[in-house]
């Protein structure tokens, strides 16, 4: 009897930790379900490897990526008062694949790549770090980054500013330039930007070595989705993970998150609200396939758990998104997954309206 009583027990606390587990599930899908996507104005130069960042109530879109891995260095204002984009100073530094965020109404572009001053088509990692003035429209070079790398990824929390991962050429090799036919590695790299005190220092490296992630800042932890490990090229020798990882800055430590993001890829964008992640778009290659993802997925830092939403209209990679108000704005990118031989850019200016907002 007194077997049965404890194997009924147990087995109850089973069935309240799943009944637990479902309703966390289905409170983070169901609040992050409300909303529906919309067509702004278009992108009036469509391109790939685009960055997106918001300051003062209105979306910055960076870089851009001519053919022969050229930087544009385009950046663009959108208005969301008036629905209108007018094209602003171009960057700093031509470079492509950086790493950007905001902090206190300005935008801060860290690392990407360069092209090669001769030679054959290649990236060129770079250390190079600005901040842009969007209601100035300037730009001013910052303490450089200890490591050069591109295809990194940027987050605030607190007081600081972080930069994560990303890619650079093997450290015994005589040129910095990579390409896919090059050996170069992934990184797990972590260096922390003081604004204040214009300083950089290392902290904790990543869990996991990866590139062309994205990150996203909630409750003063930033949050690492995704990306591509191995090479920096999703044509080479490279693969796509759903893994997360959060970060502490106040401790200084990297935790897994047990919950894998739905749809593994990389080069997608994301956005913050209401203190869950939304991500959209990217791109990923095998044997059989090369392709680019329309899966729009929201993670929930609380529960701990992903939520599936109607996926975006256009699928793309190397997008530019970011949130402004009440909507999450992804634009432009590619509609065919790199090396194709095909290069389709898209000027799509789709946007994602959180409904919850007018309640």
């Amino acid at each position: 009897m007194e077997a049965f009583v404890s194997g009924f027990r147990r087995e109850g606390r089973m069935m309240l930790q799943l009944v637990a587990m479902l309703a966390g599930i289905l409170l983070a899908s169901g609040a992050a379900a409300e909303g529906r996507w919309t067509k702004l104005a278009p992108f009036p130069q469509p391109s790939e490897e685009l960055l997106g960042a918001s300051a003062g109530g209105k979306f910055y879109v960076f870089c851009g990526l001519a053919p022969g891995w050229k930087p544009t260095a385009m950046v663009y204002e959108y208005d969301p008062a008036t629905d209108h984009w007018t094209k602003k100073k171009p960057m700093g530094l031509a470079s492509h694949h950086v790493a950007i965020t905001e902090y206190h109404g300005k935008i801060y572009v860290f690392g990407g790549f360069t092209a090669p001053a001769s030679g054959p088509a290649g990236w060129v990692p770079t250390n190079a770090a600005w901040e842009y003035d969007p209601v100035a429209d300037t730009w001013k070079a910052l303490a450089p980054m200890p490591t050069k790398r591109g295809a990194a990824v940027a987050a605030a929390a607190g007081d600081k500013i972080y930069v994560i991962g990303g890619a650079a050429a093997l450290p015994s090799a005589t040129d910095p330039m990579i390409n896919p036919a090059r050996p170069h590695r992934s990184l797990a790299t972590v260096e922390e930007y003081d604004p204040a005190t214009n300083t950089w220092r290392e902290r904790a490296p990543m869990l996991t070595p990866r590139n062309h992630t994205t990150a996203g800042t909630v409750n003063g932890k930033i949050y690492v989705i995704g990306g591509r490990i191995g090479g920096a090229f999703i044509t080479g020798a490279a693969n796509n993970i759903d893994l997360v990882e959060e970060y502490n800055p106040a401790t200084d430590v990297w935790t897994p998150v047990r919950a894998r993001m739905p749809t593994p890829r990389s080069a997608m964008a994301s956005g913050v609200y209401n203190g869950r992640i939304y991500v959209t778009g990217g791109e990923g290659q095998d044997g059989r396939m090369m392709s680019t993802y329309r899966a729009f997925e929201v993670f929930d830092p609380a529960s701990g758990t992903w939520a599936t939403l109607p996926s975006m209209p256009v699928g793309r990679h190397g997008l530019a998104g970011g949130v402004v108000g009440n909507r999450l704005h992804m634009v432009s990118g590619d509609v065919q997954s790199a090396g194709s031989g095909v290069e389709v850019h898209t000027n799509s200016h789709d946007a994602y309206e959180f409904e919850s907002a007018k309640k």
